[in-house]
């Protein structure tokens, strides 16, 4: 089964690091990168630039609106996310407590649905 992990951290605590601090972390992501790949659990992993570079896009009452930032103001934002293929749920989330960034932040484990459009 698909799950992916969204990386949430505080931004300002990432930028407070010192560079090795950072660099370190970085390193280690790449490393896991490596190994889940490696193991078959890895589909796809990656960054996102700061939360100030996002654009949030709605349509209502087919009028589309276009706004600078994030959808929402959190303290912690969405920096990055692991797509991993994993037997189940209890893989997945220890697959999670190996993504470096859980130390610093959270890790939110959500399956992939296997249906285009999933009512709540």
């Amino acid at each position: 089964m698909k799950y992916i992990c969204l990386i949430y951290n505080e931004e300002s605590r990432l930028r407070a690091m010192a560079a090795d601090e950072y660099e370190s972390l970085a390193k280690e992501h790449l490393a896991l990168d490596d190994e889940l790949e490696e193991s078959g659990n890895l589909i796809a992993s990656d960054a996102l630039r700061p939360v100030q570079d996002a654009t949030t896009v709605r349509l209502r009452n087919g009028n589309l609106s276009v706004t600078d930032g994030p959808f929402a103001e959190t303290k912690e934002q969405l920096g990055g996310f692991y797509l991993i293929e994993a037997r189940d749920l209890n893989e997945a989330i220890r697959i999670a407590g190996r993504i470096p960034s859980a130390r610093t932040g959270s890790i939110e484990v959500r399956p992939i649905s296997p249906d285009c459009c999933v009512q709540p």
